[in-house]
């Protein structure tokens, strides 16, 4: 029936997604390459890598720094088929609305004709190119920091970095109630599915629907402001402090040498 698929598609979806959020936890506690390190280095070096993919004038070294990033995906104990399946949600966004279009509007030597008229250029087909390796090398690399780091460690380290108490602030609520939207979301398509017979029309979802998006805006706002006085009543000033103290090994230092001489070689085989 057609209410019974809107409920349970979207009784799907809710659960996927509280799914692979239990599960990028999990794969934050993996005894992996990445999990070891110290979340300040990550985010340091990983940032400077995303800075190097801007710079690169290289399709080859743009290639090579994602085959770079899956590399350090396996070693993480990283799941491909996950990554691969984050990683490609965006991609053909992204090529739809701006690579695609590079290929026919940048003018250039001719690589695709037809009838006489140049369809596809060759300094197009490069542009493109270099649009879709870079989106894809910054969002490995963003990803590799995310599922490799858990939230509360990432935002300390922002923190530690000098990012405004504020800005990490927002960001660990974000995620907060994201993931209790979610849930409250999933429970009451639960409770609705758990109570019909028959069908619905499509009228009728839809103010159900709209009334579900106003009861879930009403709790959150409440939850929000029930959430800062509790805050407030036990001493919170505007600085989010954790328990956990970072500490610099061995390994650490090997990794940022490391990055630092790949970065280096980078530089090195795009401007000399």
């Amino acid at each position: 029936m057609k209410g019974e698929s809107f409920l349970t598609g979207n009784i799907s979806s809710f659960t996927q997604a509280l799914e692979s959020i239990v599960v990028t936890e999990d794969l934050c506690r993996a005894p992996g390459l990445f999990q070891c390190l110290d979340p300040r280095v990550k985010v340091i070096t990983l940032v400077l890598f995303i800075i190097l993919v801007g710079l690169a004038q290289s399709l080859p070294i743009l290639i090579l720094i994602f085959m770079f990033t899956l590399l350090c995906i396996m070693l993480s104990k990283v799941p491909r088929v996950l990554f691969l399946k984050r990683l490609f949600i965006f991609i053909p966004i992204f090529t739809a609305v701006i690579a695609i279009p590079a290929l026919f509007i940048t003018p250039g030597a001719p690589l695709l004709s037809l009838a006489g008229k140049t369809i596809i250029t060759q300094q197009g087909a490069r542009s493109a190119g270099f649009l879709v390796m870079r989106v894809v090398d910054s969002l490995s690399l963003g990803l590799l920091l995310v599922l490799t780091t858990p939230w509360t460690k990432l935002l300390a380290a922002l923190r530690w970095l000098r990012l405004p108490s504020l800005i990490v602030a927002v960001f660990g609520m974000t995620y907060r109630y994201i993931f209790l939207l979610l849930h409250t979301t999933n429970a009451m398509f639960l409770a609705r599915r758990s109570r019909i017979i028959g069908g619905f029309t499509g009228d009728e979802n839809r103010r159900w629907l709209g009334r579900a998006l106003v009861i879930a805006m009403m709790k959150s706002q409440y939850l929000s402001e029930e959430v800062y006085l509790a805050m407030l009543s036990r001493g919170y000033q505007g600085e989010v402090y954790s328990l956990s103290d970072f500490t610099m090994r061995r390994r650490d230092y090997l990794w940022a040498a490391f990055s630092m001489v790949a970065m280096l070689f980078v530089l090195w085989w795009t401007y000399l």
